[in-house]
């Protein structure tokens, strides 16, 4: 059958067999968005209203996502722009360890409100130490160094979105303050974490990541902070809006993601094809996700196929220059075992993969790039299908991820 995938932000038409599962966000019907987040603003989880919180409050920082996420930032502010006009605003972009922000993503991150607050944006850098405070050590003994202006300013306004995560089980809430607006040190601590197998999508109960990123909210000295999630549908609209308590939202909106992004499949298959679309294809470091999403779908022995542009190189370099410069992915594990830093949880993620299957890859990147990661990459998406094809053979099964980062595939 044919096809359409989404490659380096245009349509893609590909061959597969009819047979082919297909695992796609559902389909959920949305309404005006617009109402969607004004309903959502006044559905409050253990919260006095937004109008009540800014009240009595002069200096407010918002803290919003980087451009690697569907978050519908620009949107919310539009509607909640009134009530902070005559206030003194920062907004902060949450980078984490990402690059910041460049003007392009901060007309898409402000969009109508652009003109009236590009003037107070600023992009957190994980590594700028004048900018940061530290607060103490979390219970797992995790630093905690922050970006100084969440305690400088009266209260927080987090603007954030809820999917599934690979490691800290899902997205939003927490992860605005760690690893959102964190020193490089104190990620880089947290996300050792990412090595616990319990570290995996979907999963919160004993997930030491996101137990920590939590524990780390105590240390803020019960800060004011007002929380806005959104749950986006497979078409990046707004499908919920939770407000309020930024660990009741948080849980509240997680329900709804599960409605949106979990895909019940029957049977693993011999050839997975994952795809990464924008904003995830933006590197390898995003786009990985897709591989850890893909891989539950995955026999045995079987190839899975990356889909990703990869339109500013490989990202964060750690993990890349881990695996270029081992012989093996066994090789990759062991020397993780030994020391680890930050990004290496990408590498291990990777390596465990071809430690029981081959990864492909479409991209537009060297092919030598691939090479020294024990990757082989395909002109087309359409000359892997059919390599992979004829490598297993006539009764070969195949799956195909359309949103690779951010579906997981579950087996009934």
């Amino acid at each position: 059958m044919n096809y359409i995938i989404e490659y380096n932000k245009n349509k893609l038409n590909i061959e597969i067999p009819d047979d082919s599962t297909i695992i796609t966000p559902k389909n959920v019907i949305t309404k005006d968005q617009i109402n969607i987040i004004n309903e959502g603003l006044n559905r409050l989880y253990n919260s006095e209203s937004i109008n009540d919180f800014v009240k009595n409050k002069n200096k407010i920082l918002i803290i919003v996502n980087d451009g690697t996420r569907p978050t519908p930032t620009s949107k919310i502010l539009e509607v909640i722009y009134p009530l902070i006009e005559k206030k003194e605003v920062t907004i902060i972009v949450a980078t984490g360890v990402h690059r910041i922000a460049n003007d392009n993503e901060i007309k898409k991150i402000l969009g109508n409100t652009y003109n009236n607050l590009k003037d107070y944006v600023v992009s957190h850098e994980a590594k700028k130490q004048e900018d940061l405070i530290f607060l103490g050590n979390s219970r797992a003994n995790t630093p905690l160094e922050i970006n100084k202006r969440v305690m400088e300013n009266d209260a927080l306004i987090i603007i954030g979105s809820v999917e599934p995560h690979y490691f800290a089980g899902y997205t939003g809430g927490r992860k605005a303050i760690m690893p959102g607006v964190a020193s490089y040190r104190s990620i880089e601590a947290n996300h050792k974490r990412a090595l616990d197998p319990r570290a995996k999508a979907l999963n919160l109960v004993d997930n030491p990541v996101h137990l920590d990123m939590v524990d780390v909210l105590n240390l803020l000295n019960n800060k004011p902070i007002f929380s806005i999630m959104s749950v986006m549908d497979r078409n990046h609209q707004i499908y919920e809006i939770t407000s309020g308590d930024i660990n009741k939202s948080f849980d509240e909106a997680i329900e709804k993601a599960n409605e949106v992004f979990t895909c019940e499949i029957n049977k693993k298959c011999d050839i997975v094809i994952s795809v990464a679309t924008s904003p995830m294809d933006i590197n390898l470091y995003q786009s990985q996700k897709a591989l850890d999403n893909g891989k539950l779908a995955l026999k045995e022995n079987g190839i899975l196929i990356l889909v990703s542009a990869c339109r500013e190189g490989v990202g964060e370099e750690a993990f890349y220059d881990l695996l270029s410069c081992s012989n093996s992915p066994k090789e990759v594990l062991k020397t993780i075992e030994k020391n680890y830093k930050l990004g290496y949880h990408k590498a291990a993620k990777m390596a465990e993969i071809m430690t029981w299957a081959q990864i492909w890859v479409i991209s537009e990147l060297e092919d030598q790039l691939w090479d020294n990661i024990f990757i082989k990459q395909f002109k087309s998406v359409q000359e892997a299908i059919d390599k992979a094809l004829s490598i297993k053979g006539e009764k070969a099964t195949l799956s195909l991820l359309t949103d690779g980062c951010i579906t997981v595939p579950l087996i009934k």
